[in-house]
């Protein structure tokens, strides 16, 4: 996408929505330049009949009329940055909000390709970037445009001649900015790539303090958060660099012009070509045209930073996902929610090789099935296909003789339920925590769930029970307890299909039966499909599929596994012995 393009994209999607109000800004920053216009002109009579013919008449009227251009100018100068400042908010919220709301229907793997604190650095440094070139850099383009207009009016009303020998600096300054603006956008993509690393590692830092406090590494990790700042400074310290290189260059011309313009109009005030009043007039213009000449040198800039901040949000805005409905899509019908897996092959990147291969199993409707096997042999893959996390690269898989490529994603999320090891648990209350699988759910059917998940006992505990807040990620609650309002949650769902990720691992031997015990309420007449850690939880299993390098090697039963299959009775056997 060209610059060009996402110019006219921004326009069409963000600011074509608040066009009434840049109009508005437009009619205050024409009296802006009409006014700084006015200063300009204002000295000619000052001069002329006051000072020259010494005329009394005028000794108040034109102070007076000074005052009121001034005052005409700073105030519909506020109102146009202010009514600009609305407009670059609600802008910035829009865009923000249509970032957010693509990352939430994003595809799992999209996420999972990039740091959180990347997509953290472009909902923040970008849109910035993005609404000052769609507000600011607007604003200062129609009204320093307009003002630079106005005075070289003025100019050329006192003199054209000088007038053509000043507005040389026009173009030289127009060259200027647009070399430095080339450099800012190349530096700005750097310095966000730097925000995206600092942010990423903040994240991580305030994750992992226990693990930086027990391995002692604080001095490590200070030096590390130095290193990072240490770069983002001088990324952003070359960025505002490059803005201040106009000032000398401006300077420059401002002062190689004003040096000309007097040695010229000295020869011309000797030759009785110009007057004085004429003079002060013209030159106190181009003195007040030396800011918006400047600022417009300084958009180009501006704009730079915020195209190609664009280019960087404007795919995640308009990603397109690969897990959407089929067009002939229906609602799925759960009757015995019995799951077949039919060839299926899968892997998470196109250059890796496949995590699942040629995978076929068939679990049997409301009853127990279970996943064995090493760590990264593919069974939370398994797991995460059914609800369409991810899509197969090929085969296909059916509930019910229903294929889910087939079946609306809604539809088929609504019947699933997933508790893992990894329970996830907001900021919130713990009733809000519970009812977020069912936020229309009556206190009654929260309590119900939390009670046959025996969340109750620790709940009535708590100086606020329901009501209390459990800190980021329920860091305020144990694992169990964690693990036990993940469990009320999925009961509160009451979903016909039930997927158990390692739900019992790493917990204390009571806790893990109160556990086991929620988990046996849950599961009851569903289809559940369980990867267990421990493998005394799930010896009942109607079915257990041993799952080897991304294929089943052996499925059965408990006793006929430990028959038929070596890789099981080893798997088994290791447990016995660490008991």
């Amino acid at each position: 996408m060209n610059s060009s393009d996402i110019l006219k994209r921004l326009y069409k999607d963000y600011s074509k929505k608040f066009l009434k109000k840049i109009f508005l800004a437009g009619l205050f920053s024409i009296i802006v330049a009409t006014s700084t216009s006015a200063i300009a002109w204002l000295l000619d009579p000052a001069i002329k009949k006051i000072f020259i013919d010494k005329d009394e008449t005028l000794i108040f009227l034109i102070p007076g009329l000074i005052i009121i251009t001034f005052a005409a100018k700073g105030i519909s100068l506020y109102f146009a940055k202010a009514t600009m400042i609305y407009v670059g908010e609600e802008i910035k919220k829009l865009l923000q909000f249509d970032m957010i709301s693509s990352l939430i229907n994003a595809d799992t793997k999209l996420i999972d390709a990039k740091h959180s604190g990347k997509f953290i650095s472009n909902l923040t440094y970008d849109v910035t970037h993005i609404t000052n070139m769609l507000s600011d850099a607007i604003l200062a383009l129609f009204k320093d445009s307009l003002t630079l207009i106005g005075l070289l009016i003025v100019m050329f009303y006192q003199n054209w001649k000088l007038s053509l020998i000043s507005i040389i600096m026009i173009p030289l300054a127009s060259m200027a900015a647009k070399t430095l603006g080339k450099r800012v956008s190349k530096v700005a993509t750097e310095a966000q790539e730097r925000s995206g690393f600092l942010n990423s590692y903040l994240i991580e830092l305030f994750k992992n303090h226990k693990l930086i406090k027990i391995f002692q590494k604080e001095n490590y990790e200070i030096k590390r958060s130095h290193d990072h700042l240490e770069k983002l400074k001088n990324k952003t310290a070359k960025i505002r660099t490059v803005y201040v290189r106009v000032s000398p260059i401006m300077e420059t011309f401002t002062g190689i012009m004003i040096a000309i313009l007097i040695f010229y109009s000295g020869k011309l005030i000797i030759r009785n070509e110009i007057d004085i009043n004429n003079f002060f007039s013209f030159l106190a213009a181009m003195m007040l045209a030396y800011q918006p000449v400047r600022s417009l040198a300084t958009i180009n800039m501006a704009i730079n930073q915020g195209l190609t901040a664009a280019k960087r949000i404007l795919p995640i805005v308009d990603n397109i996902n690969d897990i959407k409905d089929n067009q002939s899509a229906s609602d799925i019908s759960i009757r015995s929610g019995s799951i077949k897996f039919q060839n299926v092959y899968f892997k998470y990147h196109d250059e890796n090789e496949n995590v699942l291969k040629n995978i076929s199993l068939e679990i049997n409707g409301n009853k127990m099935s279970a996943l064995v096997g090493h760590s990264g042999s593919g069974k939370s893959t398994i797991l995460n296909l059914i609800p369409r996390f991810y899509n197969v690269d090929s085969g296909d898989i059916f509930i019910d003789n229903q294929s889910i490529y087939q079946t609306k994603i809604k539809s088929l999320r609504q019947k699933i339920s997933l508790v893992s090891q990894d329970t996830t648990l907001f900021d919130d209350t713990i009733k809000n925590n519970i009812a977020y699988a069912n936020i229309d759910a009556s206190d009654t059917e929260i309590k119900e769930a939390a009670k046959l998940s025996y969340c109750e006992e620790f709940i009535n505990e708590l100086p606020k029970k329901y009501e209390t807040l459990i800190g980021e990620n329920g860091v305020r609650l144990s694992g169990g307890e964690k693990q036990r309002i993940s469990i009320a949650r999925a009961m509160l769902k009451k979903s016909p299909i039930i997927l158990l990720d390692e739900a019992t691992s790493s917990l204390d031997s009571e806790t893990e039966e109160k556990i086991q015990n929620a988990l046996n309420i849950l599961t009851k007449n569903r289809t559940t499909i369980v990867i267990a850690h421990r493998l005394s939880t799930i010896l009942n299993s109607d079915k257990i599929f041993v799952v080897e390098n991304g294929e089943i090697i052996a499925s059965g039963k408990h006793e006929n596994l430990l028959k038929d299959s070596m890789q099981y009775k080893n798997f088994y056997e290791k447990q016995i012995k660490k008991k």
